[in-house]
């Protein structure tokens, strides 16, 4: 029982990853202009999820701090790498694909930080379910309400990397999926939350910062209207602001 109610509870936060359809039935040039706010949305996100979640939550992990520090570095230095070997790609596989060449690195890394916060919200529903059903279902509203404006952005990001909408849907999807994995992890393996979280917090929160800091904030700066630099400004507070909220609506 407690299984079928922890999958259930990871597959209603994975469909969240679904949301960017409601940005289908908009024409090209409207989804086009809404995009870099979008992005900015998700910059928000980033940076408040790691200076207002994950690194508070880090350190509380380590007894002493200076390893919660190391570990956000680490992950700022591996998303780095991580960059520079989808730009090699790129440059060297410049024939396969016309629609692959026009994915700029910046998708992918999205994907693949969304992938590690996917994977540690699976094992925070779950540990939260072997404690107790009331708790994994108010983690599971938790995880939800903190994913929703996330899952928004990140769809922006993808459309503005190159994605169509389509593949920014199912590549969504598919990083969402990894809320499983962290699932199964609780349930096969026994393996506590505060085990996997005490690397994959610090180690996400650094990649958050990288992807914010070296590749969605640069696309923001290519913006050169006023207006719209406003609106790409208040949509960052905007994704920091709902992050900071979150502390107070589930304490």
């Amino acid at each position: 029982m407690v299984w079928l109610a922890a999958f259930i509870s990871v597959l209603i936060v994975s469909l969240i990853s679904l949301i960017g359809v409601f940005f289908l039935a908009l024409k090209p040039d409207k989804l086009h202009r809404i995009q870099l706010i979008l992005v900015g949305l998700a910059t928000g996100g980033l940076l408040g999820g790691a200076f207002f979640h994950l690194i508070p939550e880090a350190y509380h992990s380590f007894k002493d701090p200076i390893y919660a520090s190391l570990y956000v570095l680490l992950g700022f230095l591996a998303f780095f790498a991580l960059e520079r070997f989808l730009h090699w790609q790129h440059d060297h596989t410049s024939g396969i694909s016309d629609q692959k060449n026009h994915i700029k690195a910046f998708g992918p890394l999205n994907l693949f930080s969304d992938a590690f916060h996917n994977l540690l919200d699976g094992v925070l529903i779950g540990a939260a379910y072997v404690y107790s059903t009331d708790l994994g279902i108010a983690t599971t509203l938790t995880v939800m309400m903190h994913e929703l404006p996330q899952e928004i952005g990140d769809f922006g990001v993808l459309i503005h990397a190159g994605y169509t909408p389509r593949r920014a849907l199912f590549f969504n999807f598919l990083s969402a999926c990894t809320s499983f994995l962290g699932l199964l992890l609780v349930l096969l393996f026994n393996i506590s939350s505060d085990k996997v979280s005490m690397v994959i917090l610090p180690f996400a929160a650094g990649g958050f910062i990288y992807l914010a800091a070296a590749d969605l904030i640069p696309e923001l700066h290519t913006e050169k209207t006023i207006k719209n630099s406003i609106y790409q400004f208040i949509a960052l507070l905007a994704g920091m602001g709902l992050l900071l909220a979150m502390l107070f609506i589930t304490e």
